[in-house]
């Protein structure tokens, strides 16, 4: 009975846990002051998965990790590094899944198939339907 109770107590209290109490980074709720270089951190954010919300992009999330990793994209920007190394960067250090488009692989075509295969087999079924009430 403790056990559950335990168990439930840890379930109840993950959320509380989740976010740092640290205090975030300098840049991660403050914009750059060049506007140019602020549109274009805010272009990559909006491309980049949150990981602790998993359904965010870091521009949108009040999660730690996305305010750190809004921080160091707007830093990455300033420092003037290019849209697609500093992406680079993230996917090499976090893996695909930090990306709103992963890239073809062994591990994400059935992304990118599944879609044609359920319309192949809607089209299929609506045939085979028409042909019936003939």
């Amino acid at each position: 009975m403790r056990g559950a109770a335990l168990l439930l107590l840890l379930i109840v209290a993950t959320p509380a846990v989740a976010n740092t109490p640290l205090p975030s980074q300098r840049l991660a709720n403050t914009e750059l002051p060049d506007p140019a270089q602020e549109a274009r951190a805010r272009g990559l954010m909006e491309t980049l998965r949150c990981l602790v919300c998993q359904g965010q992009s870091i521009a949108d999330s009040d999660a730690a990790m996305a305010g750190d990793m809004r921080a160091l994209v707007r830093q990455r920007v300033a420092a003037g590094e290019e849209s697609g190394a500093i992406r680079s960067w993230l996917v090499s250090r976090y893996g695909d899944y930090v990306s709103y488009d992963p890239p073809l692989s062994r591990a994400t075509w059935p992304l990118y198939l599944a879609p044609i295969a359920l319309l192949l087999i809607g089209v299929a079924l609506a045939r085979v339907s028409f042909r019936r009430r003939r």
